[in-house]
Order: structure tokens, then sequence, then C-alpha cells
């Protein structure tokens, strides 16, 4: 069946289709009888304004920033290689896309580039946050100055923000305490934590849902407080060495972040027949070199590549006015191990 045009729309209504098009853009210069009649004719015929088109005849540009944290973490880096094809690929669609990066972790440095934005040169923002008050409160002032504001990858709480393109960071959690639990099942001991910062809520989110299960399905396996190892490699694997050489009753590892590396090294250490499992986040050229090698058990991951897509969307959608915004797809969380590596 052929969708209605606003060809159909003049032609009902008896109207040009300038007239057609200042009752679908809001704009002054149409009598109520005639607007009314537009929007009976509208409603009659099913017509669905098709917001590309709109846009392109009007050269509407859609102005997005998006903000991700700076460093070594290879998850971060693959983000931005997929935002800068993305970026490539909409640009057709009058959409301009900028990346700008701050230390990573830190709320300050977040806060005050949110505050630096320009209203006349950025529409809409995506921002991987950092859990602080300061950070709401300048995503607060942000909203109030007309820029859009989602979050990407890391939640932050609150209605400030208009939306969250990412996985569930609780689901995640409990899927890590589910593998390591059954890995490390019919022995008793310690389970080390490894997260990047307690600041940020993806990592918060997930040490709250591996806890869980570990508590109530397998309670001889006892969770560590966690390090922050700052997703650095060094601090990581120097902190984890400190925490086996404490606890030799270690019998699983579970990495939140970045700095995954660091961690294999401390377990390079370990003497011969201490049996360890590991499960990690995000699946890296090293992380898959561990799967092979045995040195890890499991890897959650998350698609960058759809985040940055749905961000992109959710934020278009949001500036478009469209109510609700669109639902963006769910970002799911895949499970590899040595057998079904892609």
């Amino acid at each position: 069946m052929t969708r209605p045009t606003i060809h159909d729309v003049a032609r009902v209504a008896g109207v040009s289709l300038s007239t057609v098009d200042r009752v679908l853009n809001d704009r002054e210069g149409v009598r109520e009888k005639t607007r009314s009649r537009v929007l009976e004719a509208i409603g009659n015929l099913g017509f669905e304004r098709n917001l590309a088109a709109a846009n392109l005849s009007r050269k509407r540009r859609y102005r997005l920033c998006f903000i991700l944290p700076e460093g070594e973490n290879s998850f971060m880096r693959a983000l931005e290689a997929d935002l800068a094809e993305e970026a490539a690929a909409v640009l057709r669609d009058f959409t301009v896309i900028e990346t700008r990066k701050v230390p990573a972790f830190d709320a300050g440095a977040l806060a005050d580039l949110l505050r630096g934005l320009d209203p006349e040169a950025v529409d809409g923002v995506a921002m991987v946050a950092t859990d602080a008050t300061v950070v709401r409160i300048a995503v607060r002032e942000l909203r109030a100055r007309g820029i859009a504001v989602v979050t990407l990858v890391s939640d932050l709480p609150g209605p400030e923000k208009q939306g969250f393109v990412g996985i569930d960071n609780v689901q995640a959690g409990r899927t890590a305490g589910s593998l390591l639990g059954r890995f490390c099942r019919g022995r008793s001991g310690r389970i080390a934590m490894v997260s990047g910062s307690m600041l940020v809520r993806d990592h918060a989110e997930r040490r709250l849902g591996f806890e869980q299960v570990l508590r109530t399905e397998f309670p001889d396996q006892t969770p560590l407080a966690p390090i922050e190892g700052r997703d650095d490699k060094n601090r990581v694997r120097e902190q984890l060495s400190a925490q086996l050489a404490e606890y030799p009753d270690i019998i699983g590892v579970y990495s939140m972040g970045a700095g995954n590396r660091g961690a294999a090294e401390a377990l390079a250490d370990l003497p011969p027949g201490r049996d360890v499992a590991v499960v990690v986040h995000e699946l890296t050229p090293y992380s898959r070199e561990a799967l092979l090698d045995g040195t890890f058990d499991a890897v959650l991951h998350q698609n960058s590549r759809r985040e940055v897509q749905g961000a992109i969307a959710l934020l278009r959608g949001l500036l478009d006015d469209q109510t609700p915004p669109p639902a963006v797809e769910p970002i799911r969380v895949e499970i590899y191990m040595r057998d079904n590596l892609p």
C-alpha cells in the first residue's frame, strides 16, 4: 500500500503545498479554519511526516558532541573509532559530530567541559558519565540552555539527562557472578574484584549485580572489596598482585573495567598449581588472545558500534521533538569463551 504524501494532504484539504508545509512546521500565516482542515486531512489519510525529508528541505543540521574519557582503555578507543566512522556516514543527513575527551573518572573536568559548551554551536551531547553532583548540576544547566543530553555506556542517575544508551550493567554483573560462581563451584574461597572507579555508575552497578548473585547462590565464595585500578594496567597489576599475596585463598577474579593486561600479568606470577578463574569485560585484541591461551575464562562484551548509532538516533529524535523519543535497540550483554569467538 502506497503511503500518503504531502501532495495527498494538499489535495484532500484543498490547499497549496506551502500551506501544508506551514502547518507541519507550526509557522504563522495560516487561518485557524484552514489549519483545522489540513490537520483533519492528515488524520483521515494517516499521513506520517517524513522527518528526514523535512529536514532536507529545511537544510536542518544536527550538531552533536560526544564526550569520551582519555587514556588507554581499549574499549573506549574502539568506541572512538566507531564514532569516527559513523560521523563520516551521517554527514549526508546533515549531522555533524565532534568528539571531545576528558581525563577518565575526572568529574570536575567533565563538568567544566559541559559548562563551556555553546548552545550556538552544539545541539546535543552524548557523554560517558561520571556519577558526581557537579556533573548532574552541569547537565541540568546544559538542559536549561536548550542542549539535549544523553548518557552513553555509563549512566547518570536522576532526571537531568534524557536517555541512556548501553547495556544493563546490573544484569552484566549478575551474569559475571553466575559464570564465575559456576567456574569455582565446589571450592570455598575469596573472589577479587577489579574496577576502574566506583565513581562511574556502570562499575558500581556491575558490582551490585555480581555480589547479589554470589551472596545468594554461591555463599562459599566471598567477594573482596574492589580494587580501583583507574583502568591503568600497571596500577591493576600492582594492586591485584598485593591482594593475591595477602589472600592465598582467592579462587576467582572479576574485572569490571579496563586494565585487564595488568590483571593477566599479576596472575602469571602465581605459583604453579594455584588455579584462579577469571571473567573480564570487553572483547579486545588482548582479551581475545587471553581467552585463547586460557588466561581468561570468559569475556562479557557490549557492541560499541550499536551504542554509537543508538545515541545518534536518540539525540536526533530529541531534537526533532519526537514524543515519545525513538526507542533505542537494547544493547545486549554478549558472552564469549574460547570456543565461540567471532
